[in-house]
């Protein structure tokens, strides 16, 4: 993990390099963001997934996935900073993600259930930062 949890505005940047070995390869970047994620390093996870997103196939659901797990970690991040109205912004962004990468709002992909992640949206939405993605 890295050495503290970064917040914009408030503590310094990790150093970038930290996580090279890690953003090279795709399937370990995932669990390894979604484990970042899991234990509130919203910046880091946001970091360790935007290779992931990149990678991903233009317009496949591994895609809009992703970039709403992103959108899920922002405004986790956007809640720490106290700017409700941008998690509020990014809960949208990451539930019509979600729309595309479960159109039947229902299955699972890259191991995460589209019932838990869209529960997490909702949480979200809610204000509420008690939110676990499991894979």
């Amino acid at each position: 993990m890295p050495p503290h949890r970064h917040i914009p505005g408030q503590n310094a940047r990790p150093d970038e390099a930290f996580f090279d070995d890690i953003k090279s390869d795709s399937g370990h970047a995932w669990l390894y963001g979604i484990r970042l994620f899991n234990c509130g390093f919203y910046w880091e996870a946001h970091e360790v997934l935007e290779p992931v997103w990149l990678n991903a196939l233009p317009n496949s659901r591994e895609r809009h996935l992703v970039q709403a797990v992103i959108h899920l970690a922002n405004g986790l991040l956007k809640q720490a900073m106290g700017r409700p109205n941008a998690r509020q912004r990014l809960a949208g962004l990451a539930r019509s993600r979600l729309a595309e990468a479960f159109p039947e709002a229902r299955g699972r992909l890259m191991g995460i259930d589209a019932a838990d992640i869209m529960a997490a949206v909702d949480r979200l939405t809610e204000g509420n930062a008690e939110i676990r993605l499991n894979v």
